[in-house]
């Protein structure tokens, strides 16, 4: 999809969330658990839930920690199988090291899991030594989006950033979230953003409430409009 299409992506918990968000318009999922801990991997059997609710694509969360550490680098790649398994064919995940650059390793062992299926690096970006670096390794390792909100504590910090990486003409597709306001999507489409991730914005009761079929329709009129 170009700019003047856009794409909106809405987080996933259940298949009630999935069912929803493509009922509001929503053009793909990211599906995690655990919103207390900023989103971890997904039980294999909440993947077929949702895989059977909605014929979105469905992008996947590989993170065992609520840090951006790798982890357990065998248990994760040992969830990617068991996911990819039960049908799931788009990943999210992202790893930095002690010195806050890309932890191209723990990435790579992933990459080679997945075996040439799609993958976001998510908001581990945020938090890099260098975006700009960072995101100039990560179109070497081959991830079509990254999740960004420009700066750790959301996208109000972060817009100098993202405008940068929106005028890179050729990596990943920047995909932005974290903290977005409606207010925002026309300054940042206008800045050549064409992907939005939205999570709490369109559960007007909190995380423990599902996701809002109005609301997801108001955030896709404004990514297309």
């Amino acid at each position: 999809m170009s700019p003047k299409t856009g794409l909106l992506e809405v987080i996933a918990l259940t298949a009630v969330d999935a069912e929803r968000a493509q009922e509001g318009g929503a053009d793909r999922l990211e599906l995690v658990s655990d919103m207390a801990s900023d989103g971890l991997t997904p039980s294999v059997g909440t993947l077929r839930d949702v895989l059977a609710a909605t014929d979105l694509p469905v992008r996947v969360m590989l993170r065992d920690n609520m840090s951006f550490a790798a982890g357990d680098l065998d248990g994760l790649r040992a969830d990617a199988g068991r996911l990819i398994d039960a049908g799931a064919r788009e990943f999210v995940f992202g790893f930095l090291d002690l010195e806050s650059e890309v932890d191209v390793d723990a990435c790579e062992t992933l990459v080679k899991e997945l075996d040439g299926l799609p993958w976001t690096f998510h908001r581990a970006i945020d938090r890099a030594r260098d975006p700009l670096r960072a995101y100039d390794q990560l179109t070497a390792l081959g991830c079509d989006t990254v999740l960004a909100a420009g700066h750790p504590h959301g996208v109000a910090h972060g817009l100098s950033v993202l405008q940068r990486l929106a005028r890179r003409e050729d990596g990943p597709r920047l995909l932005v979230g974290g903290g977005l306001r409606a207010q925002q999507v026309h300054l940042l489409r206008a800045g050549g953003v064409g992907a939005f991730h939205v999570g709490s914005a369109v559960r007007p009761g909190g995380w423990e409430s599902d996701v809002d079929v109005a609301a997801v329709r108001e955030w896709a009129a404004l990514v297309k409009e």
